[in-house]
């Protein structure tokens, strides 16, 4: 299982400098902005909209913002490897430094649900998850997230 169909090469941010969970998602919606042509505050403040329902860090390192929009005609995602781990309100109280954001429709409703599931389980598989927090290569961290890969592959 992968990725591929959700996140595009350009939508994967590498190596993300913020120093708080605002920063991230300001980050993440104008990256999400340039690749859907819909306005960044819209964006931002959808996400900061969920997170005030309660917090998408899924735990181990792992946070999966996600907010739906009218404007959208698909549903994608915008990886981001952060530099260093920030709090996110996870479950398990360790702080984030791998997120996928998704951006649905608002109609979507069970696709964006089963977005979501197939990204936390492809997130929770530990040996992907360790590749992806020691590359900082775009191309590396793009194949990684968008082709199966075996649990001893290299």
């Amino acid at each position: 299982m992968d990725l591929g169909d959700l996140i595009g090469f350009e939508a994967v941010l590498p190596s993300l400098r913020a120093g708080n969970k605002k920063q991230v998602l300001q980050e993440i919606a104008a990256r999400a902005a340039r690749l859907t042509s819909l306005d960044e505050r819209n964006i931002f403040e959808g996400f900061v909209q969920r997170e005030r329902l309660g917090p998408t860090g899924v735990g181990h390192g792992v946070a999966i913002p996600h907010v739906a929009l009218d404007a959208l005609d698909r549903t994608m995602g915008v990886f981001a490897r952060l530099e260093r781990p920030i709090d996110f309100g996870a479950t398990d109280g360790q702080p984030v430094d791998l997120i996928v954001a998704l951006l649905s429709p608002a109609d979507a409703g069970a696709d964006h649900l089963k977005a979501l599931a197939r990204t936390a389980r492809v997130l929770r598989d530990a040996k992907l998850a360790e590749r992806l927090r020691t590359s900082r290569d775009p191309d590396a961290l793009y194949a990684l997230l968008t082709h199966s890969v075996e649990p001893d592959a290299a």
